[in-house]
Order: structure tokens, then C-alpha cells, then sequence
């Protein structure tokens, strides 16, 4: 059997199924230049970005009906992050 290079190969502990969010994080609202973290929801497919963002911290370029458009820096470059709002926290600073 072919080996396998699908988008979410070598996922199983890093999309582990934590927690059940509410509504409230879907409900949030966010503006540009709003800075948010990637931690991606295994269990909604849709608009999932890719695992080598989950955990990084971006800035919101352009806010979409379900749809966010974000800015990573990853090393030297800015890496363009489409995620929906499932998978997007807002950034808590102490």
C-alpha cells in the first residue's frame, strides 16, 4: 500500500480531541491588528490551517462572515494564515 502524505498525516496527538468549547468563541467578535492564537479544533474540519501553526501567535489582517485572515511570523518571513474562528483565541496578556 502507498505511503500516505495526506494534510493531516502525523496528527494523532498534536489534534487530540481536549475539551468541548461553547458558543462563546464563535460568537467573538475581532477587528485588524487584533493579535490571536492558532489552536486548531480537531474536531471541526473546515477552515482548519495547517499543523505547523497550531500554537502561534498572529495578527488579524482582514476580519471575513467566518472567515479570519492572519499574519504569522515564521522565522524571517510573514506567513498568510486563512483559519476560521474555531480554531482562533484571542491572545490573553497579564
Amino acid at each position: 500500500m502507498p505511503k500516505s502524505h495526506g494534510y493531516r498525516r502525523r496528527t494523532r496527538a498534536l489534534l487530540k480531541i481536549k475539551q468541548a468549547q461553547g458558543l462563546s468563541s464563535l460568537l467573538r467578535e475581532y477587528s485588524p491588528k487584533d493579535r490571536v492564537v492558532i489552536k486548531i479544533d480537531a474536531s471541526q474540519v473546515k477552515g482548519m490551517p495547517h499543523r505547523r501553526f497550531n500554537g502561534l501567535v498572529g495578527v488579524v489582517t482582514s476580519v471575513d462572515r467566518r472567515v479570519l485572515t492572519i499574519d504569522v511570523p515564521v522565522g524571517e518571513k510573514i506567513k498568510t494564515v486563512t483559519a476560521r474562528k474555531e480554531h482562533v483565541f484571542p491572545l490573553r496578556t497579564a
